[in-house]
């Protein structure tokens, strides 16, 4: 009688060692191969390839609107609105906007929306915007702005609901994949 080699085939550590030694070889491959990979960016990647070159459009942000919610001879608080646009065909994670707010030329406020990680480009927790494609997204951001008496037309001006506003600011964005390039900033000037 002829010995078969079902040992090989039924042999639990066999098929443990084969599984293993797969696992190896496909990690051995994304490590070698890097981000490109699984890029988004260009030249694509083997499960997205490109052929075209890939270029990561601005952010595109407005002012929606700043209004005066209360003010006191001691305080007034406000609320600020940007509309983020993202005009890139993927999305794209918007970590942290972080403006100055003037009045007639005078900086009243600094302040930011979101939070960037100590790691260039990294998003921390749950503070962080992801923007589809022409989707508009309102954020908004409230702010309590304390009276030191050294600015009383400004203060006046809040009373009324009529300050000349502007916004110098920066927001930082990147593509939504983890694998994708660096972060990307665009700073705005903004008037109302």
């Amino acid at each position: 009688m002829r010995r078969t080699n079902k040992f090989f085939l039924l042999n639990p550590k066999f098929v443990v060692v084969g599984v293993v030694a797969a696992f190896a070889v496909i990690i051995g491959i994304i490590f070698t191969s890097g981000p490109t990979l699984f890029s988004d960016t260009p030249g694509g990647s083997i499960f997205s390839p490109s052929n075209s070159t890939f270029v990561i459009l601005p952010l595109e942000v407005e002012l929606d609107d700043i209004t005066v919610l209360e003010a006191t001879e001691d305080y007034a608080v406000l609320e600020v609105k940007f509309l983020l646009t993202n005009p890139n065909e993927k999305a794209i994670i918007v970590s942290m906007v972080k403006y100055s707010l003037y009045e007639d030329d005078d900086r009243v406020y600094i302040s930011e929306i979101g939070k960037r990680g100590s790691g260039e480009g990294m998003v921390v927790g749950s503070e962080y915007f992801t923007l589809l494609h022409e989707s508009p997204t309102l954020i908004r951001d409230k702010i309590t702005i304390k009276n030191d008496g050294k600015k009383p037309d400004f203060w006046e001006a809040l009373k009324n609901n009529n300050p000349n506003w502007k916004i110098e600011g920066e927001a930082f964005f990147n593509l939504s994949s983890i694998t994708a390039g660096g972060e990307n900033t665009v700073l705005f000037e903004l008037t109302k």
